[in-house]
């Protein structure tokens, strides 16, 4: 009788949820902290003297399950693909970032600096190889709008190489969308 009764009352419980959704949990400080990365890109490499940075690939960034959780999905130029999960975590106070792709694991934590950019550290490893490295990632809004993202690896005795740089542009105004459309295959 009591496992019908509380079936009965979940399933009430369910019916209330559904009709009136809760307000999203993760509002403010520091849930928001990284919302400048929130949106539909198109990602170039940067520009040299010489010609514009070629494209990339396309990243869209979404918050979602009430705004405490951020997810990235990557399509390269390549056909390379990759996924984020991202959150503030409030039993570290930190922001943390697990990225998977095939090949690529990276676990790092970190925050916003004092610019404004988030910074995170962690490991990288590599499937192929067996390998771990150290990682820092860094997503910085710029003035224009766009978000200039950088990884560099570490050797372990504190020599550091970058190994990656993407502008961040919003899709919806990218004068060179239709050169990264092309390059989709759209």
């Amino acid at each position: 009788m009591s496992l019908a009764l509380t079936l009965a009352g979940s399933g009430l419980l369910l019916l209330q949820s559904a009709a009136t959704p809760p307000p999203d949990a993760c509002v403010g400080a520091p849930w928001n902290a990284f919302d400048f990365w929130v949106g539909d890109w198109n990602v170039y490499a940067p520009d040299t003297d010489d010609a514009p940075g070629p494209y990339l690939g396309h990243n869209q960034i979404e918050r979602i399950n009430g705004g405490c959780l951020v997810t990235e999905h990557w399509v390269g130029a390549s056909g390379n693909a990759g996924n984020s999960i991202n959150i503030h975590d409030p039993l570290i106070g930190e922001w943390r970032q697990v990225w998977m792709s095939n090949g690529w694991y990276i676990d790092y934590t970190g925050g916003l600096d004092e610019a404004g950019a988030m910074v995170l550290s962690g490991e990288a490893y590599t499937v192929q190889t067996d390998t771990r490295a150290p990682l820092r990632g860094s997503w910085t809004p710029n003035e224009d709008g766009t978000v200039t993202q950088q990884f560099d690896q570490g050797d372990g005795e504190g020599n550091w190489q970058t190994v990656f740089i993407g502008i961040y542009v919003p899709k919806a105004d990218d004068p060179r969308a239709e050169e990264a459309a092309a390059a989709r295959g759209e």
